[in-house]
C-alpha cells in the first residue's frame, strides 16, 4: 500500500530499544532546555507507571540555585511524591555571559557540575542523566573538552544521556546518536512580530512534543507557585489509546492540584496516513478542537499546548481557518503552544512570534534503532 505524506505512529504500537543513546540538542531557536524537561517528565512518568529501576538526574549548568525557575515548583511536587525518581543539581551564577566575563567563580562551578556528573554516570544509579547547557559551557571553555567527551564515550551502555544548548563542540557531536538543531524562523508579517504568547515547534527532527511536555511542566510549576492561578491545558491529536509515559507524571501533578492541570488527548489507536484517513480520525479531532478552541477562548487557561496540530491540519482533518480566527481572538495573557511537523506551511505559522524549526542531522532510527519509553513517548 502506498503511503504519502506524513503519518503519526502511536506509542502502544512501537517496540523498545535497550540500549541508551546520547541526544544532543543544539541551535540559536528555542526548546532545547525544554525538550530536556520533557524527557524528564517521560520518565518520571514511566518510574510512576511501571515501578521500574528508572531515575533521572536533572544537571543544568549556568542556571544557579540563587534564581527561581518556572518549572522548579512542578519539579519539586513531583520529588516529594517520588523522591526515588528524580534528582535536580544546578550550578553556576544563574545567568548567561561572554567568554571576557569569565571569572574563578564560573570554572569552580562548571568543574563542580561536572564532578557531579563524572559520579553519577559512573555510579550505574541513573537510567537518564540530563546535562542542560553543557554545550555552552564546552564552548566557553570552562571544561576540557576531550575530557566530557572519554566520559561519555564510556558510559554504561543503557543509560540515556541529553545534553542541551548552544555552540556543541564537533567532538560531541561526532559521537551523539542525536541530534537535532533548533533554527529560529521569523515571519514578515502584518502581525510584524507575530502575536505575543504563540509559538510553534516544527520540523523533522526530535524535539517537538518533548519541548511542548518541557513548556507544559513549566507552566504547571508557574501554577504551583502562583496558587494555581496558572491553569495549563495539554491537548494531544493523533494519541489516541494508551503507552504515554508523561501521562502518569501529568496524572500526578492532577492529583495533587486537580485545578491546575488539564490533559486531553484525541485520535484513535492506529497510525494516519494521508489518503488513508478514517470517519474516527475526522471526529476525534474535531473534538479535540471543540476543547482545545474553547479552551483558548475562555481566558480560563493561561498555557494551552495543542501537541501534534501540525500534522492533524497537514492531513486535512481540520480546517485551518477557525484556528487561524481562535488564534487571532485569543486572550494577552494566554499562550498557546503548537506542535507537529508538516509538509505543508498553515496560515497560522505566521502569526507565531517564536517558530523554532527542529532540524534532524543525525537521528538512532534512521540506523534502524528503536525508540525507548520514558525518553521518546
Amino acid at each position: 500500500m502506498t503511503r504519502t505524506g506524513i503519518g503519526i505512529r502511536t506509542a502502544s504500537k512501537r517496540l523498545e530499544r535497550l540500549a541508551g543513546q546520547i541526544h544532543v540538542y543544539d541551535g540559536a531557536g528555542k526548546g532545547k532546555s525544554q525538550a530536556a524537561l520533557g524527557v524528564v517528565l517521560r520518565s518520571i512518568g514511566l518510574g510512576i507507571n511501571t515501578y521500574s529501576d528508572t531515575r533521572v538526574l536533572l544537571l543544568r549548568f549556568l542556571k544557579g540555585p540563587g534564581r527561581p525557575y518556572d518549572e522548579d515548583a512542578a519539579i519539586e511536587a513531583l520529588q516529594r511524591g517520588f523522591p526515588h525518581l528524580i534528582d535536580q543539581v544546578r550550578t553556576g551564577r544563574g545567568e548567561f555571559f561572554g567568554r571576557d566575563e569569565i571569572s574563578r567563580f564560573d570554572k569552580s562551578e562548571a568543574s563542580r557540575g561536572w564532578d557531579v556528573a563524572k559520579g553519577a554516570i559512573a555510579s550505574g544509579l541513573y537510567s537518564v542523566v540530563v546535562l542542560d547547557e553543557l554545550n555552552p559551557i564546552l564552548d566557553l571553555g570552562l571544561l576540557p573538552v576531550e575530557e566530557v567527551i572519554k566520559t561519555l564515550k564510556n558510559k554504561p551502555e543503557d543509560l540515556e544521556v541529553i545534553v542541551t544548548g548552544r555552540g556543541a563542540p564537533q567532538q560531541l557531536l561526532d559521537i551523539a546518536d542525536l541530534h537535532s538543531e533548533m533554527r529560529p524562523h521569523h515571519h514578515a508579517t502584518s502581525e510584524k512580530q507575530g502575536i505575543e504568547g504563540i509559538e510553534i515547534y516544527t520540523g523533522a527532527g526530535k524535539g517537538k512534543s518533548t519541548s511542548a511536555l518541557g513548556k507544559a511542566l513549566q507552566a504547571i510549576g508557574r501554577g504551583i507557585s502562583t496558587d494555581n492561578s496558572h491553569r495549563v491545558l495539554i491537548m494531544q491529536w493523533l494519541k489516541g489509546g494508551t503507552g504515554y509515559t508523561e501521562d502518569a507524571a501529568i496524572a500526578a501533578l492532577q492529583q495533587s492540584y486537580p485545578n491546575l492541570v488539564d490533559h486531553q488527548r484525541c485520535g484513535g489507536d492506529a497510525i494516519v496516513w494521508r489518503g488513508q484517513q478514517q470517519e474516527l480520525d475526522y471526529v476525534e479531532a474535531e473534538r479535540g478542537w471543540e476543547i482545545a478552541s474553547s479552551a483558548i477562548a475562555s481566558g480560563l487557561y493561561k498555557t494551552v499546548i495543542l501537541d501534534e496540530l501540525n500534522p492533524t491540519v497537514d492531513l486535512e482533518l481540520l480546517d485551518e481557518k477557525p484556528i487561524v480566527e481562535a488564534l487571532l481572538r485569543k486572550p494577552r495573557d494566554t499562550e498557546v503552544i503548537i506542535t507537529g511537523r508538516c509538509l505543508n506551511q498553515p496560515a497560522y505559522f505566521d502569526l507565531a512570534s517564536v517558530h523554532s524549526e527542529m532540524i534532524c542531522h543525525k537521528h538512532y532510527a534512521d540506523r534502524g534503532v528503536d525508540l525507548k519509553r520514558g525518553v521518546d513517548f
